[in-house]
């Protein structure tokens, strides 16, 4: 079911969304990872320790991520 929230300012939307992920992060255990997450995750650890991994700093990786380059 849709939650009606484009009468919402942006502030109440991100208060809701900090409240759901406050909520949703008391209990990690009780949120299954779906698969293709392991598989990722096993990827970027095979990238770090070949060396192959490239890193940004927090401000970089912001940037490319509004610029939609992620």
């Amino acid at each position: 079911m849709p939650i009606a929230t484009e009468n919402l300012s942006r502030s109440e939307k991100l208060r809701i969304i900090e409240q759901l992920w406050d909520e949703l992060s008391h209990d990690p255990c009780s949120i299954e990872s779906p698969a293709w997450h392991a598989d990722a995750l096993r990827e970027a650890e095979a990238q770090v320790a070949s060396g192959e991994a490239r890193f940004l700093d927090w401000e970089q990786a912001k940037a490319r991520l509004r610029q939609g380059d992620a």
